[in-house]
């Protein structure tokens, strides 16, 4: 890009950020959130309370966040990564100590309008915060292994915190998430290989002591056979696959769903929200959905190869990988091919944190998109 076209840039006005804006993208987000409303009306058996009306009030002041974001420079998120990321490890630590419990867990925060989730923050700050290194570190430093051991403990620090809450969907979201930030980054094949033969034997060593809890190992027993306690822990499973099945190609109908409106299905507003809406629109809605989904990922990994700056390329590539995993594990936790966790469908599922945390993901894309014609150099100042 010219020095004339660099100064545009970076004299856009207010006006102009906002007519630069992806538009396109932000459509495509309404009309996924829009399905998540319609779902929860039918979750309600055909009501707008108690669901519908509060998730439709949250998007609406996400979406207003998620503007003001994108307007926000690219290099004042680079400038304050570590710091958010520390922010979010310090509610981590709190919940620790003052959360609130609630379904066996302690995971929120209780301020009086919401409860806050910072697990969910920490999503997002981990993404900036290994954004930020790996741009300031360079391809060519990449393959010596001890630089990779900060990034390590940046994403083993959270991930160790959440699971002690204990949310071991969260803390494996992260250590995916991570890991595919590494790859972005150019980390050799045989490190990953070595790391996942490490969790392995983690994951032995926590099965035979007395790190995992025993409702944590009857979730994963229940994965591999649910008709071993079909009125217990593998009750949701069994559940979830009968209205899956039940919808057939076409589905049953909008409120039409008998599993769900029959109270057969648990927590049809939240984790298993997706299965609710197979068995009303079949086999045909819920690929449709999952196509809306992927779009929107092929959407942030368009932006991180146009921007300039690593630091872009990174968060958008690590933002779009965050989506996807939170779709991916709960489509395949409901359809029984993984075991269950609390993960939420993002934009349908109900839930003010995650809600705001995928709203706040995509307003990070779109400055991304903004700004993609500045190129960094590795202290975060622009280039001449």
């Amino acid at each position: 890009m010219t020095p004339m076209g660099r100064n545009q840039q970076k004299k856009l006005t207010l006006k102009e950020k906002l007519l630069g804006l992806n538009w396109s993208l932000i459509v495509l987000i309404t009309i996924v959130a829009s399905v998540g409303f319609a779902t929860l009306y039918s979750a309600a058996y055909g009501n707008a309370e108690p669901w519908m009306v509060a998730h439709m009030k949250r998007y609406g002041l996400a979406v207003v966040g998620m503007i003001i974001l994108a307007m926000i420079d690219l290099r004042l998120y680079m400038r304050f990564a570590y710091a958010f990321y520390a922010f979010a490890l310090v509610l981590l630590v709190y919940v620790e100590f003052f959360g609130e419990i609630g379904m066996g867990a302690q995971r929120w925060i209780n301020l009086g309008f919401m409860q806050l989730q910072p697990s969910e923050m920490m999503k997002i700050a981990l993404v900036l915060s290994l954004a930020r290194y790996f741009h300031g570190l360079g391809w060519d430093a990449v393959g010596k292994p001890w630089v990779l051991i900060p990034p390590l403990g940046l994403v083993l620090m959270p991930a160790g915190l959440v699971m002690k809450q204990p949310d071991l969907g969260t803390a494996g979201t992260l250590i995916i998430c991570g890991g595919a930030m590494f790859f972005a980054a150019g980390v050799r094949w045989w490190k990953f290989v070595i790391v996942l033969a490490l969790g392995i034997g983690a994951a032995y060593f926590a099965w035979h002591s007395d790190l995992m809890h025993d409702y944590q190992k009857a979730r994963v027993l229940t994965f591999l056979n649910p008709e071993a306690d079909p009125r217990g822990a593998g009750y949701h499973t069994i559940q979830s696959k009968i209205a899956l099945g039940s919808g057939g190609v076409w589905g049953k109908g909008f409120l039409q769903g008998t599993q769900s409106h029959l109270d057969f299905l648990p927590e049809r507003q939240t984790d298993f929200i997706f299965t609710m809406f197979a068995e009303e629109w079949g086999l045909v809605g819920g690929l449709v959905l999952l196509a809306l989904y992927s779009l929107l990922v092929c959407y942030g990994i368009a932006i991180a190869l146009r921007c300039r700056s690593e630091f872009g390329k990174f968060l958008a590539y690590g933002l779009s990988f965050n989506l996807f995993t939170y779709f991916f594990i709960n489509t395949a936790m409901v359809m029984g091919l993984i075991p269950v966790v609390g993960v939420p469908l993002p934009l349908i599922s109900y839930g003010g944190t995650a809600m705001l945390t995928v709203m706040a993901g995509f307003g990070l894309m779109m400055s991304v998109y903004l700004h993609r014609d500045t190129k960094l150099t590795r202290s975060g100042r622009e280039e001449d």
